[in-house]
């Protein structure tokens, strides 16, 4: 079942539907292949229908949903495709910046990043996985920003919507949290040292995670998965 999520005057309208739905999607809260209704989503926040829309047309561009004229908007099912692309992408985008970042990070940035991994650690230890996705976010977000360069994670944001689907669905089976913990201390311990190739060669390696994971995900939840 999806969270109750409350609209503010602190961010455009369109924005938070936006985030509250994507969240939803990527948890797998609204499955794939569901029926999105304006009129119940306009409802749900107390809303007009324009700022649903908005909200529609952006998770379409994420690769989340497909609007269809005359029949609706539907959560689109993962691709295995769109994962696989999105994957490589971000590994030639993070792996560029963790390099730049191992010799320009300051230790301000960094101890960010270190107590970013003790609130890993806490959100693992609660089996709290929509907090330690929203952690792990925020990790290599830090790494870029130590580099001063923004577009980088809006860029790396834009394309993970899909991997986003299936980081969530690996948590409880494939690729628990403490691993992944472990391979982003590789990354900060890379940073900390200096070392750009063993910073590289670890977000490597930390990204390429999901080539792995994808097959049996997809084969324990196949009528949420385009077809092969």
């Amino acid at each position: 079942m999806s969270i109750a999520y409350n609209i503010t005057a602190c961010e455009p309208v369109n924005q938070q539907i936006y985030r509250f739905l994507r969240q939803d999607i990527v948890t797998c809260a609204i499955h794939p292949g569901s029926l999105l209704s304006e009129k119940e989503i306009s409802t749900r926040f107390s809303v007009s229908r324009q700022p649903v829309r908005e909200a529609f047309i952006k998770l379409a561009e994420a690769g989340l949903v497909q609007i269809l004229p005359q029949r609706g908007t539907f959560v689109r099912k993962i691709s295995a495709r769109q994962v696989a692309d999105g994957r490589f992408i971000r590994e030639a985008v993070e792996t560029a910046v963790v390099r730049r970042a191992a010799l320009e990070a300051s230790p301000q940035t960094l101890s960010e990043m270190a107590h970013n991994l003790d609130l890993q650690r806490l959100a693992a230890s609660r089996l709290d996985s929509q907090r330690f996705l929203l952690l792990d976010d925020e990790f290599h977000r830090l790494i870029a920003q130590s580099i001063g360069c923004a577009l980088a994670w809006e860029t790396v944001e834009n394309i993970k919507a899909t991997m986003d689907r299936v980081r969530y669905l690996t948590l409880s089976e494939v690729s628990p949290p403490e691993s992944l913990i472990q391979q982003h201390e590789k990354i900060y311990q890379g940073l900390i040292q200096r070392d750009a190739n063993a910073a590289a060669c670890a977000m490597q390696k930390h990204l390429q995670e999901i080539i792995f994971s994808i097959t049996p995900i997809a084969e324990h939840n196949a009528s949420w998965f385009e077809a092969f």
